[in-house]
């Protein structure tokens, strides 16, 4: 490859989309864009130049259009679609699209967007749940019923006996639900990744130990993956799937596993397996262009755990950034590396960095002590005992890090810019920024 291709996410905004964000970021081969049709994540973490929000629902009858406008000004080769309905839309649609769709052919797409469809197109294999189409047919209680679109487990219902069902239908009778048995045991998700000869090449159950809002917050790897192996194998026989796919199961009354689903999208707790090599999102690229892929896997144990992460955007334009040693730079001995970031992010962006302190060591010494470059400094003020630190400062366009409240209490009143303790450097850090 000569040139960088230039990959498209879209939406660009949601957990999954993120993941893919993050797998192709750094890569050598790729310049990645988003868009989205409403404001959300992907403006805090793509650079502007890089993200279109406008418009861009598949619902709206211009979306072709518009798509195809987006493609242009980005210069767009693949898509990468991380909704199902996405998938679907943009695979039956590709002959109308100006960019390669990154997914499994729309007979896939459209399969794996429908409850139903899933159910009836696997109804014969023995890891397809009991489904009921008539109220006589169900033999024991609970049911559950899960919409025929829809992911995240939204809109779902344990319905625990004859009268809840009735009552329910009832006050809310339509055909937009699958009624199937319930399955109560533990619940995984299998990463898959079919190559462009229909081999299937990595097959990756792990847990969902803990579950909010559809999203796998814990999980961790299976090692005893032969049971998970021959249901992707059946599945990868059956259907006809490109790149990356996952499926979820669970275990029935029994333990066996039951199918709840799968997806030619990408899961977003795909980066569990990327952290032992495997780059989803970058090898369905690379077969899409033709390259004959191969797996490199670290075969060893991992445990996922997640929470939700913040990132900001500090309205206010700062060229010159100073901060203290003791206790803000170096706190217990230790180098405070989320200040280390925001360091090499204003070095990055031309703006100076001025360490001003009252270290009563030598500073060098204990610079190199720490392995810290004096060369990341545009200056190092060490000021004498008994002086304020706002009396070293200019004031203009600047901002002032310090773990002490005196002194930043002193730069507030004299200085007149903010001012910041170690608790808040977050905000400053830069999202859309390595």
């Amino acid at each position: 490859m000569n040139e960088k291709a230039n990959v498209l996410i879209f939406p660009a905004g949601s957990e999954n989309a993120i993941e893919i964000y993050n797998s192709l970021k750094y890569n050598l081969h790729f310049t990645v864009f988003g868009a989205s049709g409403k404001r959300d994540h992907s403006e805090f973490i793509y650079p502007k130049e890089r993200l279109f929000i406008g418009d861009l629902y598949i619902s709206q009858p211009n979306f072709l259009n518009e798509m195809n406008k987006v493609i242009e000004k980005f210069r767009i080769d693949f898509i990468i679609p991380t909704h199902d309905a996405v998938a679907s839309f943009l695979t039956k649609n590709v002959d109308k699209i100006n960019a390669n769709i990154i997914c499994s052919p729309y007979e896939t797409a459209k399969i794996a967007e429908s409850k139903k469809l899933t159910y009836e197109y696997l109804k014969d294999f023995y890891f397809c749940p009991k489904i009921y189409n008539n109220f006589e047919d169900i033999d024991s209680y609970p049911v559950f019923l899960k919409p025929i679109y829809g992911a995240g487990g939204k809109g779902t219902y344990l319905i625990k006996n004859q009268e809840e069902l009735f009552k329910f239908y009832n006050e809310d009778y339509n055909n937009e639900f699958v009624l199937m048995e319930y399955l109560p045991g533990n619940e995984y998700t299998v990463d898959c990744f079919t190559d462009k000869g229909r081999n299937l090449l990595f097959t990756g159950p792990r847990t969902r130990e803990r579950v909010t809002m559809g999203i796998t917050f814990r999980s961790n790897r299976v090692f005893d993956i032969k049971k998970f192996e021959k249901i992707a194998l059946e599945l990868n026989e059956k259907m006809t799937f490109r790149g990356a796919w996952f499926f979820q199961v669970k275990e029935d009354k029994q333990g066996s596993l039951k199918l709840m689903e799968f997806s030619v999208r990408q899961a977003g707790t795909m980066n569990f397996y990327r952290q032992l090599g495997i780059n989803f999102a970058a090898l369905s690229l690379f077969d899409a262009m033709g390259y004959d892929v191969k797996i490199i896997f670290n075969d060893y144990n991992l445990t996922l755990d997640r929470c939700l992460k913040n990132c900001y955007k500090f309205d206010y334009y700062y060229e010159k950034l100073y901060i203290d040693f003791d206790d803000t730079l170096v706190i217990n001995e230790k180098i405070n590396t989320t200040l280390i970031k925001l360091i090499y992010q204003c070095v990055q962006k031309n703006k100076k960095v001025i360490l001003l302190t009252k270290h009563e060591f030598d500073i060098n010494e204990s610079l190199y002590k720490y392995k810290i470059s004096p060369l990341l400094f545009n200056e190092i003020i060490v000021i004498p005992p008994g002086h304020s630190k706002a009396d070293y400062i200019d004031k203009s366009k600047a901002i002032f890090i310090d773990n002490f409240f005196q002194e930043r209490l002193s730069v507030k009143e004299q200085c007149h810019i903010p001012v910041f303790d170690v608790d808040a450097i977050e905000c400053l850090i830069d999202c859309s920024s390595f």
